[in-house]
Parts: C-alpha cells; structure tokens; sequence
C-alpha cells in the first residue's frame, strides 16, 4: 500500500539524514588500502589540506542525502513497477555512497553538513514533482542529475590532494557508479531536459556545494 511505502521511505530518509545508513559494498577506501603495498596515510595530510578534504567530502555527502531524498520520491511517483526497481537499484547505490563519505568525515575528524535536513526536504520535494510530470520527465531528470554530479566529482578528482588515496578512491567509485545511473535512465527512456531547467539545476548545485563547504 501507499501509506507503507510512504512510511518506509519516511524511515530510510530519517537514516539518510542521521547518517545512519550501512552500505552494501566494502569502501573503496579500504580497498585502495589493502592493494597498494606502501598506502599513504591521512597523517602526510597537512592541516589545510585535510580541512578541504573534509569540506570536499561534506558536499560529497549532501549529494548522496539529496540522491536519497530524489530517488525515493521518484519511486513513490511512478506507477510503473520495473522504473520503482530502476529507482531503487540506484538508491541502494547511493545508499552506499552516503555510508563512505560519512566513514570518511569521521576519519577526517569532521561532520556531515547541519543542513541536511533541509537539503532532504527540497530534493524530496523537487523529486517527487519531477516524477508526476510522467516518467520520460523523471527520467530525463535523473539523468541530467547524474551527468551534473559525474562533472562535479571529476572537479573534486582534480581539486583532492594526489596524495589523499583513501578520498580518491572513493570519489572515483561515486563518478563510476553515476556514470551508470546516467546511462540505465536514458536507456530507460529519459529524454533531455530544456536548457533553462538545466541552467536551474546548475544553479541550485552551486548554492547546496558553496553552504554544504562550511556548514
């Protein structure tokens, strides 16, 4: 029923805010560490650097807690049953994401954005009426979302410290996996969106990664 639905999404998104979610997959992190025979450290990060880390990985994790929020709202949408399984392969995903980028503030000796609530609430909203304008729409949103993110992560690939494997690995396994969600929703039937709402989007990326830095 709806109201099941409603409700366990309402509790998964709780999860997602509090940053109590477990991931699925081991963090590439972890990973990374156990292949490379003389693994770099956090303590070579100097105190500048593992500031911006920690501020690069904050915005990292807002982006999986609105990925949560617009996923969810999208499957709620939708009436058709294998586009709920679509939204909820790459929820789960994202699901893992939000799990890494939390472990590694906390190595970082940081926190997640104080915002989060907040950001939850808009994408929820945003993505909820994306998927009532009919399921090409969602679609198209969800890969214009995932094209969006996949430049943002090559940014931060190009802004991490060579030296920061740990964040490295798990920014390029992000970029890795919403590189597939882009394509699985186009191949779903995702059409473009406008170049104005595109141009929104951007805009309001800008304004969530600019706060989510500091706060």
């Amino acid at each position: 029923m709806f109201s099941d639905s409603l409700i366990s999404e309402l509790d998964r998104g709780l999860r997602a805010i509090a940053g109590v979610t477990q991931a699925s997959r081991p963090t590439p992190a972890a990973v990374q560490s156990d292949n490379n025979d003389a693994p770099v450290g956090d303590d070579a990060l100097t105190s500048q650097e593992r500031r911006h880390v920690a501020g690069l990985m904050r915005v990292n994790h807002v982006g999986e807690v609105c990925a949560q929020a617009l996923y969810q709202a999208q499957k709620l949408a939708t009436k058709r049953p294998e586009l709920r399984s679509a939204f909820e392969h790459a929820g789960k995903e994202e699901e893992d994401h939000l799990a890494w980028t939390a472990h590694r503030l906390s190595e970082l000796g940081s926190r997640p954005s104080l915002l989060n609530p907040l950001w939850y609430a808009g994408a929820f909203t945003i993505g909820f009426v994306a998927g009532k304008f009919g399921d090409k729409v969602s679609l198209g949103f969800m890969s214009e979302t995932e094209r969006q993110v996949e430049h943002h992560l090559d940014s931060h690939l190009n802004d991490l410290p060579a030296h920061d494997l740990r964040s490295r690995a798990i920014v390029d396994q992000m970029r890795l996996d919403e590189i597939e969600h882009g394509q699985a929703a186009r191949d779903a039937g995702g059409i473009e969106l406008p170049a104005p709402v595109q141009r929104v989007m951007r805009a309001a990326a800008k304004v969530m990664t600019t706060t989510a830095y500091y706060i």
